[in-house]
């Protein structure tokens, strides 16, 4: 993963960094915290520049978050209740999900937006109570983009100071990568069981 992670960068330079963090943000894959530090290592070998890997991983991270909200604003709340309702326990989600994470929004909507983007796995699942829950575009996207940015500095900001020491640590992303894969679709099957259960219940 890691190989494919940084031939990718190296070979495709911000735009594969655009990529990788737009595909991210659509499905998790790849976790943002393998994208973003070997776009700043790359950039730290002068690969690309510093600005431009932070721009590209941004600028993805945006649009796949977007293509969630759109599409979720599309459809609106009251049509996807009665899918939820009927086939939600295939995927995990409840109603109950849906009120919690739409009332949590509405609440505090800018702050949610802002710290879910450093969440692993709820970045990219805000995006669809946000849309849902009609959340206005421009607090969604202002907000979206202000974590983000902030994630995706650190994160490359990381990578590039590491520099020579990157290759030291090299070794330990590799296996982290897998654990952090796995520990998303522990959690997921773990959901998934939990709401099933809470519906035969």
């Amino acid at each position: 993963m890691i190989e494919w992670i940084t031939n990718t960068v190296g070979e495709a330079g911000p735009l594969g960094v655009a990529l990788l963090m737009f595909l991210e943000n659509l499905f998790p894959p790849i976790p943002s915290e393998l994208i973003m530090p070997l776009a700043g290592f790359a950039a730290a070998e002068g690969r690309m520049g510093l600005v431009a890997a932070i721009l590209a991983g941004t600028t993805g991270s945006l649009l796949g978050n977007a293509v969630w909200y759109e599409v979720s604003r599309a459809i609106g709340s009251r049509r996807i209740r009665p899918l939820v309702a009927r086939h939600g326990r295939w995927f995990g989600v409840s109603a109950e999900d849906m009120d919690k994470a739409e009332a949590t929004l509405r609440r505090h909507g800018p702050v949610a937006l802002f710290f879910g983007r450093m969440l692993p796995a709820i970045r990219t699942l805000i995006s669809i109570p946000a849309g849902l829950a009609h959340i206005p575009r421009r607090v969604f996207y202002l907000w979206t983009l202000a974590g983000g940015l902030l994630w995706v500095a650190v994160l490359t900001g990381a990578g590039f100071l590491l520099r020579e020491q990157y290759r030291q640590v090299e070794a330990f992303i590799e296996p982290a990568s897998y654990v952090v894969v796995a520990g998303v679709v522990g959690a997921y099957l773990w959901h998934l069981w939990r709401t099933r259960h809470s519906a035969r219940g």
